[in-house]
């Protein structure tokens, strides 16, 4: 028997204490049961999936781990399909299952394959750290979470409880790196999702008591300046004006300082360029340029992303980086364009509405409160793609840290409690 597993079952003999006094029925604790008991067969998954390279752009790669959970989900009597992508996206495509029950909510379920780990990136094996901590390429972000749904299907499954529950689960190829454009590479996964009445993601869980209510959304801005040229020597005078670097420093400034303390609203700038015979390839991120001590520079270049927890924050902060745009040094000329990413999914009442119901389900297996996590702790996420068309929770995947860096954790411990938390979850949303 594997470390990890004996270091598991040490921890689960505890776990079932809190089952005895939980306010469940008797096909529910059977569920909680079955998974404590297969906890040995749900880490070979886990480590199987995290010892295969699935960085997005190693599609043979994402294909192997969808192949490893279609084979589990066509046992539990799924349907299996692969969906492709177009050729010139260069993407995987997606694994889609799907589960026909008798009667009611059609719950959409979230995964993804692929990781941010390509094969030349360092990431590493699965390896047990200590009795409570493994690491390994996407162990957390998210092979985790995606195991975390099919156990929770499988003890389902185990105690009878899956039969009349209805299930599209929906495991993209291409979350860490979306082909573009993005709404080529998501339509056929909001196309099912409106199908849908109740959308849940397997992202990373922060812990035993919270979920995601909401996440920030993400777009992007660029910013071009002219200037006019000339010596060094007559810079800051009427005739030469400021140059494009100053004026490139007087909006980010602005933007810091106007900006900066409104909660939930980031922009950060990742490239900036000025000088003289600016190159820029807007693909790969990069810029070259020539920069003179003696010549001002005649023009900038800046991107950045904007997060934003709204629609309405996102409208008002561009607003005010375009009126601090145009109000540029003598001079220079300055302008900002705007490109959507992904939407954010704001905490509505019909979310806050499946976080109390969560609640009901962790105070019943004994395990205490659940509340509505913190979106500024969260990027976007698939999720975001369809939360303006459904109810929606995230975050009901593993715990851990360091996800997106080699050493990314898995929280052994809080594991299994996850996975059973998922499982009454599913169960009850889908009765």
């Amino acid at each position: 028997m594997s470390k990890t597993i004996c270091y598991l079952f040490a921890f689960l003999a505890s776990v079932v204490s809190f089952t005895a006094k939980a306010q469940l029925s008797p096909a529910e604790k059977k569920a909680i049961a079955w998974v404590t008991t297969h906890m040995d067969s749900t880490m070979r998954l886990l480590i199987e999936s995290v010892n295969i390279n699935s960085g997005t752009l190693n599609i043979a790669g994402v294909k192997k781990v969808g192949a490893i959970y279609a084979k589990e989900l066509e046992k539990l009597g799924f349907t299996i399909e692969w969906v492709a992508e177009p050729d010139s996206l260069h993407r995987a495509g997606h694994l889609v299952a799907t589960h026909k029950g008798k009667k009611g909510k059609k719950l959409f379920l979230i995964g993804h394959l692929d990781t941010v780990f390509e094969p030349d990136m360092p990431a590493g094996l699965y390896t047990v750290l200590n009795d409570s901590t493994a690491t390994g390429q996407g162990v957390n972000d998210m092979k985790g979470g995606d195991v975390v749904m099919i156990a929770a299907l499988q003890g389902l499954q185990a105690a009878g409880l899956l039969k009349d529950l209805n299930i599209v689960a929906y495991f993209t190829g291409d979350e860490e790196r979306s082909g573009f454009p993005h709404q080529v590479a998501r339509k056929d996964f909001i196309e099912r999702a409106k199908t849908c009445d109740i959308a849940l993601g397997f992202e990373s869980a922060m812990g035993l008591h919270t979920v995601a209510a909401a996440r920030r959304g993400a777009s992007g801005w660029s910013l071009d300046i002219t200037a006019r040229t000339g010596h060094s020597s007559q810079v800051f005078t009427d005739s030469a004006g400021f140059g494009a670097i100053y004026e490139a420093a007087r909006i980010l400034n602005t933007f810091r300082e106007q900006l900066s303390h409104e909660k939930y609203l980031t922009f950060n700038p990742g490239l900036i360029v000025g000088g003289s015979g600016m190159k820029l390839t807007d693909q790969d991120a990069r810029g070259e340029v020539l920069g003179k001590t003696n010549i001002i520079a005649p023009a900038a270049h800046v991107t950045g992303d904007l997060r934003f927890l709204s629609e309405a924050q996102k409208n008002a902060a561009r607003e005010k980086m375009q009126a601090i745009v145009a109000a540029s040094l003598a001079g220079a000329q300055a302008a900002i364009s705007f490109t959507d990413g992904l939407p954010s999914m704001e905490p509505t009442p019909g979310n806050l509405g499946l976080v109390a119901q969560l609640d009901k389900v962790t105070r019943d297996m004994g395990i205490g409160e659940t509340i509505a996590g913190d979106p500024g702790a969260r990027g976007a996420g698939d999720i975001s793609d369809i939360a303006q068309y459904m109810d929606c929770l995230d975050g009901l995947g593993a715990s851990g840290g360091g996800a997106h860096k080699a050493g990314e954790t898995i929280n052994l411990k809080e594991y299994p409690v996850l996975i059973q938390r998922a499982a009454i979850f599913l169960y009850r949303l889908g009765r």
